[in-house]
C-alpha cells in the first residue's frame, strides 16, 4: 500500500470512530475531515495540489498577467484610500503566485505604491505555507512579504487599512449538504454500513439552515439537493472586523442565490477534483482528492452589509480583467517576446477570460468598501466604455456583446 492510500484509509478510520463516538455526522464535518484533517486532509498533506501536476488549476497558476491585473487594481484602491501605508491580507494564498505576480508588477510598474505596500498571507497548509516562504523568500527579506497567523485574523486582534483579497478560497469552506423531501427541509449526514460510508437524511444540524433559504427567498423543489456554506458568513464576519477601512476582494467560482439554486440544479454543486478529473463522488479518494462547492455571492453581499461591508460590485472575471486593460498589456508583451512564446501567453490568457469554455464566465469578482463612500473602481467599469487595441478582434465579440447588468445586487 502505498503512502497516500495509507493515509486515506487512516483517515477513513478516523472518520469511522467519529460516526461510532456520535452516530451520523453532518456532511460538513465529513469534508472539514477529508480537506483539513491536519494528518491525512487534503490540505493539510504533502504534495502538489494546483497546476499540471496537481489536481486542480487555479487563475494565479495560469498566467502572470491575472496578478499583474489585480495589481492594478490595488493600486487605485490604494489611491482611493490616501498615502498612508496599503496593507494587503491574502486569504489562502496557495503557492505563492498570486502574491509573487503582485509586488513583481507593483515593483515594474508602480514603484511609489509598492513603496506603501505591506503583505501578508494567512495560509494553514504547511505544504503551501512552505511552498510560500521559499516562492517568496526575496519579498520577504525586502521586508514586503509576512506571514499572519490565522488566530491574530479570526479573533480581529489587529485591523488594517488597506485590502482583504481572496482567490478561491470560499469554494473550499466545508459545506452542509441539505435535501428538500416531503415539502422539508432535511441534512444529509454520513454514516457507515459494514465498514463502508453511507448517505442518510435527518433534521438539520444547524438552527440557521432553514432561515438561510428564508432570508434568501429561496424556495427548494421537491427532491433538490442543494449546499449550505455557513462557514462562509462566519468568514465574512470576521472580514468586517478585521477591516477597518479599505475594500474586500473576493475572486471565486458561484452564482447568485437565485441562479445558484435554480431548479435545474437538482444535484446541488459539490464537486471533487483528482488528477484533473472532476467527480460527484466524496466517498472516494478520501483525502487525495479536492471537494468544493459553488459560491453564494448573494449571502456574502447581505453578510457583508451587516457587518459594515458596502457593496461595490459584482462582475464575472473576463469582465473584470478586460476593463483593466488586460489585452492591452496583452499587446505589449507580445512586442518583446517570441512567436512562440507569443502564441502560449494568447492561448493561456484565452482560458481566463473566455466566457464559453475557460474560466471567465463562472468566476466571479466581488468587491466590497467600508469607511468610505461607493467608490468608481476601473475593474467594474463598462466594457463598452474601453478602447479595444488593434489585434482584440478575435476576443471582443463573445465578450462586449450583450453587457449584462452584473453589477446590481439581487
Amino acid at each position: 500500500m502505498d503512502e497516500k492510500r495509507g493515509q486515506g484509509e487512516l483517515l477513513k478510520q478516523f472518520i469511522l470512530s467519529q460516526i461510532e463516538q456520535k452516530g451520523p455526522i453532518p456532511f460538513h464535518q465529513f469534508m472539514e475531515g477529508c480537506l483539513y484533517h491536519p494528518q491525512y486532509g487534503y490540505y493539510q498533506s504533502g504534495g502538489l495540489k494546483i497546476g499540471k501536476e496537481g489536481d486542480y488549476y487555479t487563475s494565479s497558476c495560469v498566467h502572470p498577467l491575472f496578478g499583474g491585473m489585480i495589481a492594478k487594481q490595488l493600486l487605485q484602491m490604494a489611491e482611493i484610500l490616501g498615502e498612508d501605508p496599503f496593507e494587503i491580507v491574502e486569504m489562502g494564498g496557495g503557492r505563492g503566485f498570486l502574491c509573487q505576480d503582485i509586488l513583481d508588477w507593483a515593483k515594474k510598474k508602480a514603484p511609489h505604491f509598492f513603496s506603501r505596500l505591506k503583505y501578508s498571507l494567512v495560509e494553514t497548509s504547511p505544504h503551501f505555507l512552505k511552498e510560500q516562504k521559499e516562492r517568496l523568500r526575496p519579498y520577504e527579506e525586502e521586508g514586503k512579504v509576512s506571514w499572519m497567523d490565522s488566530v491574530t485574523f479570526e479573533r480581529g486582534k489587529a485591523q488594517i487599512t488597506g485590502c482583504i483579497l481572496s482567490n478561491e478560497l470560499v469554494d473550499a469552506f466545508p459545506v452542509h449538504q441539505v435535501i428538500f423531501e416531503n415539502g422539508t427541509l432535511k441534512e444529509c449526514y454520513v454514516t457507515q454500513r459494514n465498514g463502508q460510508l453511507k448517505e442518510v437524511v435527518g433534521e438539520p444540524s444547524d438552527s440557521r439552515l432553514i432561515p438561510y433559504f428564508e432570508s434568501l427567498n429561496i424556495m427548494l423543489q421537491e427532491g433538490q439537493r442543494a449546499e449550505v456554506n455557513l462557514k462562509a458568513l462566519d468568514w465574512m464576519e470576521r472580514v468586517g472586523r478585521f477591516l477597518e477601512k479599505g475594500f474586500v476582494l473576493t475572486i471565486d467560482y458561484g452564482y447568485l442565490a437565485e441562479e445558484l439554486y435554480a431548479p435545474q440544479r437538482r444535484k446541488g454543486t459539490l464537486l471533487c477534483y483528482h488528477r484533473h478529473q472532476t467527480s460527484e463522488n466524496p466517498y472516494q479518494h478520501l483525502g487525495e482528492q479536492d471537494m468544493t462547492s459553488h459560491v453564494n455571492f448573494t449571502a456574502l453581499i447581505k453578510k457583508g452589509e451587516e457587518g459594515g461591508l458596502g457593496f461595490t460590485g459584482l462582475v464575472t472575471q473576463y469582465r473584470f480583467l478586460l476593463a483593466l486593460g488586460v489585452l492591452q498589456e496583452m499587446e505589449s508583451l507580445n512586442q518583446e517576446a517570441s512567436e512562440l512564446d507569443g502564441l502560449k501567453w494568447r492561448l493561456s490568457l484565452l482560458h481566463l477570460i473566455e466566457p464559453e469554455i475557460g474560466m471567465g464566465e463562472v468566476f466571479k469578482v466581488l468587491i466590497q468598501h467600508k469607511g468610505m463612500a461607493k467608490p468608481v473602481l476601473d475593474g467594474l467599469r463598462d466594457l463598452n466604455s474601453i478602447p479595444w487595441p488593434a489585434h482584440s478582434q478575435n476576443f471582443s465579440p463573445p465578450l462586449v456583446g450583450g453587457d449584462e447588468e452584473e453589477g446590481e445586487k439581487s
